[in-house]
């Protein structure tokens, strides 16, 4: 079983891109959790680029199964005095499976300051039940330490969307972005607590903005809250959001899910 540092620290050159082969363990279904692949292709971009600024947002369309050995294509787009934005595919089996945008960017002064939404009320992880009891969940989840902060759970069938869940990497890893943008996905959709049974979903795209992000490192503990604000027609809407264990935030989001069922 592949640990997340050691699927990252794997990613080599092949030809003008770079290559990586995380193990059936990452698999979420019949592709890549998206944490990882999001990941993966920020890894890519770090590499062609040495030096690049801190990760300030990221905009993945999730197109296509991943696995096996999959290839990042990353490339420049603009790169100003403060910032560079890359775009990055990941390619399987010949086809796109990821396309993913990120604008890096340095720290400038500012007049302007305005702090971020703070967290809901929550419990400490220590005093939380696991999300997924005696070993349920998707093959990539025993790599995480998933602990239910929120009143609901998954298959409620309650009325909502919302979950609230304490998610840690669960082996020890670099302190870094891309550990932090890989926890960012760790969820389960927020409408899997309206749901009474197991129901197959799929991530269509993802975006989102990092504050402070030279201080967020994907080490500890984090705090994700995911709510859905519309849900019809086999697809649905959802709000995220990120803090740390001090109730600092560190990211907000969005996410398109189809819903199958």
């Amino acid at each position: 079983m592949a640990s997340f540092d050691s699927v990252i620290s794997g990613v080599t050159a092949e030809g003008d891109g770079w290559v990586a082969t995380p193990g059936d363990d990452w698999l979420q279904g019949r592709t890549l959790f998206g944490g990882l692949s999001a990941a993966l292709a920020l890894r890519a971009c770090a590499l062609a680029v040495p030096g690049l600024p801190p990760l300030r947002a990221g905009q993945i369309a999730y197109i296509g199964p991943a696995a096996g050995k999959v290839r990042m294509e990353p490339r420049v787009i603009r790169r100003g005095k403060s910032v560079t934005f890359m775009a990055c595919d990941v390619i399987s089996d010949e086809a796109v499976a990821l396309r993913a945008l990120y604008a890096f960017g340095g720290a400038r002064p500012s007049a302007f300051a305005a702090n971020a939404p703070p967290p809901p009320l929550f419990r400490k992880p220590e005093d939380c039940p696991p999300v997924w009891p005696g070993g349920m969940g998707p093959s990539f989840a025993r790599h995480l330490n998933q602990r239910l902060a929120g009143e609901l759970k998954p298959f409620a069938g309650a009325d909502r969307g919302d979950l609230l869940v304490w998610v840690k990497h669960a082996e020890p890893v670099a302190p870094g972005q891309e550990a932090l943008v890989a926890m960012g996905d760790a969820l389960p959709p927020a409408s899997f607590t309206r749901f009474a049974a197991p129901t197959t979903i799929s991530t269509m795209t993802w975006s989102f903005d990092l504050f402070e992000p030279a201080l967020a490192d994907g080490s500890g503990w984090l705090l994700l809250h995911s709510r859905d604000d519309g849900v019809g027609e086999g697809y649905a809407g959802q709000d995220m959001g990120m803090w740390d264990e001090s109730g600092r935030p560190l990211m907000r989001g969005r996410q398109s899910v189809a819903i199958f069922g």
